[in-house]
């Protein structure tokens, strides 16, 4: 939606400030929405009831495709209109992955007629009934009164329709959690994920660490994942009550998992990686109110831009400052945001109201740029955030997800465990197609360029058993007995039939994000491209001698010993130019792939 949401629901907050004055708005928990392409029947336009004087707000068209729907109002249908509804319903929900947003009291050509409160009760109560026909359950976020020439109160609901949990068919969102070290990451994670508030000293965060030293020191080295459910009716579904892992995940039908990344600059290389190798959906940047934007948080934001993640910013430690040094902080974050770099269009969000609004347009428009402001000692404006998390649609359609689905099975190997009485165990990303049990995959390269076959024995999402994974799905894979020797990072397990090939030439189009001299012949770099980091020396750069801060180039790239390829490739690196690298050691990479080149050395 446009600006007209903001008209529309008087609370909404607004580009680059504070909430809008105005609006008889009353929040009511939290849902999702999202909008993605697919056929659909047409139906009858709505009355055009324009041309009157003082014309009430209005919404965009409602569109064919996508999984919001309007509806002027639901009271009484027959039972083949009835039945009608309930198809309507289940198309609506496929296109938002399970989740989908009416709004009671409009036209289809987005004219704000409204409802009397006996007709809206009556409209719910059907849209109710809908929903359990469906094994789906209703939530109303808000209500907003309007003014459509009548003596009797009209108004419009909006509500939420979300899939009840089935058989592992959760939705799942990847957040990336960024920010400069000291800012609070951990800490916020361990508050959402354990349901309680920190003492101030750094308890919440002690169950996230997974080295003794990240506790001695309370700075994150390595990649941790954490997870935050909602149900169905848009509760909290978290750690707290002593729930396990595999009870978050059968109650949630909705989850999100928080990739902490580390924010200290001798672990950028751990960050980087994090964001290439687990594609984030979005990236959540952490900036401290007390000492505002400094360290690696800039490093963090231009790697979200050049990466091209959506991302979204928490000023924590509010409780630790006065009011005027959050405001500064907040106008700090926002005079960057405008800048030529950003083109980002920052929203302050200070209301349940705000949090859903932010949702939707974040959602839709890839400038968008939600501010939160909170702490998790006092737990002020925690609720915002976690309004804003459920309502957050996929940022992907359904349409691209089958197409990726259609395509032939690639599965990036991030991790690699031995758990007993199970085998060699791999963790990542699924890129493409689908993998069940007992699939049969070739897995490389290996040091002499060859794939290894391999089979699927099991599946885990979320630490739960899982049968079929889908592309774009995290998960780890039992390989029962295989060698764990055979395996590294950054191999890929693809379907035989793929057929991939190796070759010793890459060519990349760069742009010299920063240097402090000159970027030329002979310079030593390491290459992060989707899973894999490998060291390479910088053999030509084609068209001009060298680089400096700012300069674009086009070029090729000579590895060194032999690297795999899936496909033609081109690298889109945060360089652009003409580039030649020499790699040592073999690789695998997708053509739409985005590369970091980071660690510039001259080699004497």
């Amino acid at each position: 939606m446009d600006s007209r949401v903001s008209e529309l629901f008087g609370g909404c907050c607004r580009p680059g400030g504070g909430p809008a004055m105005g609006g008889n708005l009353k929040a009511r928990g939290a849902g999702g929405s999202s909008s993605c392409g697919g056929p659909k029947g047409k139906k009858k336009n709505g009355r055009n009831r324009g041309g009157k004087a003082n014309n009430p707000p209005y919404l965009p068209p409602e569109a064919e495709d996508g999984n919001i729907e309007y509806k002027l109002k639901l009271v009484n249908p027959s039972q083949y209109r009835f039945e009608h509804l309930v198809t309507q319903m289940k198309w609506r929900l496929q296109e938002g992955r399970g989740e989908a947003v009416y709004q009671i009291g409009v036209e289809d050509n987005g004219l704000l007629v409204g409802l009397a409160e006996e007709e809206m009760r009556a409209s719910l109560k059907t849209l109710h009934r809908m929903a359990e026909k469906v094994g789906a359950d209703i939530t109303v976020l808000r209500e907003r009164e309007v003014d459509y020439d009548s003596d009797v109160p009209r108004k419009i609901t909006e509500v939420l329709v979300r899939k009840v949990p089935d058989n592992q068919q959760f939705l799942d969102l990847r957040v990336a959690v960024l920010g400069n070290v000291d800012s609070g990451k951990s800490t916020l994670l361990g508050v959402l994920t354990q349901g309680e508030l920190d003492n101030g000293r750094g308890r919440a965060r002690l169950n996230l660490f997974r080295h003794l030293h990240e506790i001695q020191s309370g700075r994150t080295s390595s990649i941790s994942f954490e997870i935050l459910g909602f149900n169905s009716k848009g509760e909290v579904v978290n750690y707290s009550d002593s729930r396990t892992a595999e009870e978050i995940c059968e109650s949630s039908s909705k989850m999100i998992t928080f990739i902490d990344l580390a924010g200290h600059h001798k672990y950028l290389h751990t960050t980087i990686f994090g964001l290439t190798s687990y594609c984030p959906d979005c990236a959540l940047l952490l900036v401290s109110a007390n000492t505002g934007i400094a360290g690696t948080t800039r490093e963090h934001l231009g790697l979200a831009l050049a990466l091209k993640v959506p991302f979204f910013i928490v000023v924590s430690k509010v409780d630790l400052c006065a009011k005027t040094t959050v405001e500064r902080t907040v106008r700090q974050l926002e005079r960057v945001l405008k800048q030529p770099g950003c083109h980002k269009v920052p929203m302050l969000v200070t209301s349940e109201d705000d949090a859903v609004t932010a949702a939707q347009q974040f959602a839709q428009s890839p400038n968008v740029t939600p501010i939160f402001t909170l702490s998790s000692v006092s737990g002020e404006s925690l609720d915002l955030l976690k309004v804003f998390l459920n309502i957050l649609p996929p940022l992907t359609n359904s349409k691209e997800q089958e197409e990726l689905m259609q395509q032939l099975t690639e599965f990036q190997v991030d991790e690699i465990y031995t758990v007993p009485e199970v085998g060699t165990v791999v963790g990542g990303t699924l890129s493409s197609g689908i993998c069940r049990e007992g699939d049969q995959l070739v897995v490389g390269p290996t040091d002499d360029g060859c794939f290894l076959e391999l089979r699927v024995c099991s599946i885990q999402r979320n630490r739960s058993a899982c049968r079929v994974l889908r592309a774009g799905q995290a998960a780890t894979l039992a390989l029962g007995d295989f060698d764990r020797a055979l395996l590294r990072k950054g191999m890929v397990m693809v379907s035989p039939e793929m057929n991939p090939t190796i070759c010793s030439v890459f060519e990349a189009e760069i742009v010299l994000l920063f240097h402090a001299t000159t970027f030329r012949r002979g310079f030593q770099v390491t290459v992060h491209v989707g899973n894999v980091r490998q060291t390479a020396v910088v053999e030509k750069i084609h068209a001009k001698d060298k680089l400096r801060t700012g300069e674009k180039a086009v070029g090729g790239a000579v590895l060194r010993e032999k690297t795999v390829q899936g496909n033609a490739q081109q690298l889109c690196a945060p360089l652009v130019g003409s580039l030649t690298l020499q790699l040592p050691g073999l690789v695998c990479w997708r053509e739409e792939n985005t590369a970091i080149l980071a660690h510039y050395q001259d080699q004497a």
